[in-house]
């Protein structure tokens, strides 16, 4: 199956959810907001969302600082 995360395609060849997605990835779970096919996702779903063909998911990392 084929995905577009962050304009970047990636192809998966297993189901997955998103909390999975982020561990395969090797990216943090906080400050960050997740966006699939234009929609956020909260946190507390994440393992409920299965990640489809052709979805687009957006990751975004929030950085502190001033």
């Amino acid at each position: 199956m084929n995905i577009v995360v962050n304009g970047e395609e990636k192809e998966i060849t297993e189901e997955l959810n998103l909390e999975e997605l982020l561990n395969r990835l090797e990216l943090p779970k906080e400050r960050i907001a997740i966006e699939v096919n234009k929609d956020v996702v909260r946190k507390k779903d994440w393992a409920d969302i299965k990640i489809n063909d052709a979805d687009k998911i957006e990751i975004i990392h929030f950085v502190g600082g001033g």
